[in-house]
């Protein structure tokens, strides 16, 4: 066999013009196998894959291969224990790696579109963003979309927010339900910890008792909504929510200047009123505001009076007569005495009571780092460098008037009305 060097110097003296014979002479190989070599040229070498060598696996090859043809499925676990019945004495590893290049393929399968009836569902979830707003063009800033969507009509309210606390998530509730003008019957929810806690023991169902945070469920009581949690890794059952994400950064978010938060809203409203929820959605081919028009009536009605479960919290006053609150400050009246007070919190107001008095009442600021000062707070007028507005407060509801109400028998009203009805004049 002629050698890879010994092939290149025949080949080299080959183009230099030698003969045949002269080559053969100098490399004392045949002449045939000069003319061989000359005639194939230079040829990368070829090997040949090595035979696989028997193993203790290779008898119940057959075996593993029927099994896994009728049952796909099929652990290795579970073919090493029916090996082992039939006399296989190897290790798990290498069964393992036979069952793995010999198990079959699954074929794809189609995906299962599921369309939501007229006010069945909605579903709620956050998308992550970050730009640079031009009032403080020095720092970026992140900020989150919360977004609600009908999945029958595809109808979606969504607002920007600084954060993803509890109360941020209620106020976007309630402002998508009077948006809607009604409530859906359930909303499904992703595994976000302002939602959803975690999964708890429930002996009627292992495995699937689902703990909601209680701040949330006392919303769905009152709206009279159903909380659900999607599964785990399971981003295609919120394809209705999440796919719009996508809508939002390229056609509404991106190449856009805003001044701040404020304005990030005011401008994204506009789009979701004039193009979002005026196009022809791809899925249903109908307009999205005209298909919403047809659902609302299969919406539940909104409940008559307002949400107002109360986060209560203990909070120091600051030396300048301020509570700090979800990262912003509000003020307390300079008459304030106490240095520590009751903070009650609802989705929408913030009231401060000192010895069980309300003393203060504002409206939940957006964002972090604001501060609120409220007309009567301070006896002092502002010095010449403050940035910080003062504004009317919101006087703090009056206590009900009038002492505790007697009870009395159901018969003593009735003769008082059999006494008013016998008195001349009456109808």
């Amino acid at each position: 066999m002629v050698r890879l060097g010994e092939l290149v110097m025949i080949l080299d003296l080959a183009r230099e013009g030698l003969s045949v014979s002269a080559i053969a002479r100098r490399t004392g190989l045949d002449r045939k196998t000069i003319r061989k070599y000359i005639a194939r040229g230079l040829e990368a070498p070829a090997y040949t894959p090595r035979p696989a060598r028997p193993t203790l696996l290779t008898p119940f090859e057959p075996y593993l291969r029927e099994r896994l043809q009728a049952f796909p499925d099929l652990s290795a676990r579970r073919l090493l224990r029916e090996l082992t019945e039939r006399g296989y004495t190897g290790g798990y590893t290498i069964l393992k790696a036979v069952v793995r290049a010999i198990r079959p393929t699954p074929s794809p399968s189609f995906e299962r579109r599921f369309e939501t009836p007229p006010g069945k569902q909605a579903q709620v979830d956050f998308a992550f963003f970050k730009t640079t707003f031009t009032d403080e063009p020095e720092v970026e800033r992140i900020v989150w979309l919360f977004s609600m969507v009908l999945g029958h009509s595809r109808m979606m309210w969504a607002r920007f927010v600084a954060r993803q606390d509890l109360q941020t998530v209620l106020r976007c509730h309630i402002a998508a339900f009077d948006s809607f003008g009604g409530v859906p019957e359930q909303i499904l929810y992703d595994r976000m910890k302002t939602a959803v806690l975690g999964e708890v023991e429930d002996p009627d169902q292992p495995a699937q008792g689902i703990a909601y945070n209680p701040k949330l469920l006392s919303l769905a009581s009152h709206y009279g909504f159903l909380p659900k949690a999607c599964k785990p890794y399971r981003a295609k059952t919120k394809g209705k929510v999440e796919r719009p994400f996508r809508y939002v950064r390229e056609d509404f978010f991106l190449a856009r200047s805003f001044r701040n938060l404020e304005d990030l809203n005011i401008q994204f409203t506009q789009w979701l009123d004039q193009l979002a929820n005026r196009r022809r959605h791809a899925t249903t081919q109908r307009i999205v505001a005209e298909h919403f028009a047809e659902e609302r009536s299969h919406l539940k009605p909104l409940p008559a009076g307002p949400f107002n479960s109360v986060l209560a919290l203990e909070r120091r006053v600051t030396r300048d007569g301020m509570v700090s609150v979800g990262g912003n400050l509000y003020s307390v009246p300079d008459c304030t005495r106490r240095r520590t007070v009751e903070v009650q919190v609802t989705a929408g107001t913030v009231t401060i009571l000192e010895d069980g008095i309300a003393v203060a009442s504002h409206p939940v600021l957006e964002g972090r780092g604001q501060r609120r000062i409220a007309t009567g707070h301070r006896t002092q007028p502002p010095p010449p460098n403050s940035q910080t507005p003062r504004e009317v407060a919101t006087p703090p509801a009056p206590p009900l008037q009038g002492g505790t109400v007697t009870p009395r028998s159901l018969a003593i009203y009735d003769t008082i009305g059999r006494h008013l009805a016998n008195q001349p004049g009456s109808p």
